[in-house]
């Protein structure tokens, strides 16, 4: 298997610290929107309890992959070799695809919060994204 350059890990985490960010917004703006409401069942408080997650994901993933893109970027002022990129890449990686899957989880449990039909149409789009999600990334 041919090495990876940090050039391209460099890149990499440039793209994933954007994608980071704007779901990460997102999930905080839901965050946001359900501390202002008065709802109180068990389902909004399931939402905003899996919305927490999904941002809490994004920032670690954030903060992980900009360890990276410094680490990787000419000019840094330290030797860096493969291993010192091994904690970064792994944290970021897992905490990405956790945010995201909270996401998902996030997406399917909103339709429960109008009817039957549109929880099971919302968890069907959850799962079909799920499934897309994990044959695209292999």
């Amino acid at each position: 298997m041919p090495e990876i350059t940090f050039e391209y890990w460099n890149k990499l985490a440039e793209q994933v610290i954007m994608i980071s960010s704007l779901l990460g917004g997102f999930s905080i703006a839901i965050i946001a929107n359900f501390l202002v409401s008065d709802l109180n069942t068990k389902l909004s408080k399931s939402i905003m309890t899996v919305s927490t997650l999904a941002s809490s994901f994004f920032l670690i993933t954030i903060f992980a992959m900009t360890n990276l893109l410094m680490k990787t970027t000419v000019g840094y002022p330290f030797k860096v070799t493969d291993n010192d990129l091994m904690l970064p890449r792994a944290v970021g990686v897992i905490a990405f695809f956790i945010g995201i899957l909270s996401l998902l989880i996030l997406i399917s449990m909103s339709g429960w919060t109008k009817s039957k039909k549109m929880g099971r149409f919302t968890t069907t789009l959850g799962i079909i994204t799920t499934i897309l999600i994990l044959l695209m990334t292999t």
